[in-house]
């Protein structure tokens, strides 16, 4: 079975699986059709010498998880079965486009910002009302200070306004490392990117309409300038031999 045959029999796996958590199929009605493809793309996944991420070989064995009382909402359970299954989806359609997997840790090394954001993730799947949506803006917002606070130096790094910021200001830490740092014609970029995600985090928080939609996307934002000073700072540079 090549790449790209093993990918729609897996986005079939997660559709099912999704479909019966949320109100749709009946586990009795769909259970042996699940579990015949669940059987070939595990062969399929074992023998390319990658973990199958997806443990339940059976929908009754996949209710017993998702029934358990962490995943209490339909979305937290379809967040749940995207996250499992996206790191090898993407593999696999890396493989097939012929690009090589990308190696890249979630985990920055920066302790604090990796925990308010793997938090902002966690109460993401969680979030039912406004408040709580609001509530995960908020720890985005305080993942990109800590994230300010840990690659600003005012010794090194100086604002464009020539305002020394505050610990607070991540907007201003992150737009002056990046300009101290980073030379060349991507620097605007870079600096819109930082500060676009901080507003996104911060208007997030006074939205009295806040949804999953904008949560998702600030999560997302947050992240991704995370990444980016990550591999600014060398912290994603290959580990050498």
């Amino acid at each position: 079975m090549t790449d790209q045959e093993l990918i729609p029999i897996l986005e079939k796996l997660k559709n099912i699986m999704i479909s019966v958590a949320t109100g749709g199929q009946r586990i009795q009605v769909v259970n042996q059709e699940y579990l015949a493809s669940y059987q070939d793309a595990d062969v399929a996944i074992k023998s390319r010498g990658i973990e199958n991420p997806n443990p339940y070989s059976d929908l009754w064995e996949w209710y017993g998880r998702w029934s358990s009382g962490d995943l209490p909402t339909y979305q937290s359970r379809r967040l749940f079965l995207s996250e499992l299954y996206a790191p090898l989806l993407k593999e696999l359609r890396d493989r097939a486009a012929g690009d090589p997997p990308k190696l890249i840790e979630e985990t920055t090394g920066w302790p604090k910002v990796d925990r308010t954001i793997g938090e902002a993730r966690m109460r993401l799947a969680e979030a039912e009302n406004e408040e709580q949506f609001q509530a995960v803006g908020l720890l985005c917002r305080e993942a990109l200070i800590s994230l300010a606070q840990s690659v600003f130096d005012p010794h090194v790094h100086k604002c464009e306004d020539g305002v020394t910021p505050s610990e607070t200001d991540a907007k201003r830490m992150l737009s002056g490392y990046i300009s101290s740092t980073l030379e060349g014609r991507s620097n605007e970029v870079s600096r819109k990117h930082a500060r676009a995600a901080y507003d996104l985090a911060v208007e997030l928080q006074h939205r009295r309409t806040a949804d999953f939609r904008q949560a998702a996307l600030c999560v997302e934002a947050t992240t991704s300038v995370i990444n980016v000073m990550a591999i600014i700072s060398g912290r994603r540079d290959p580990c050498p031999f």
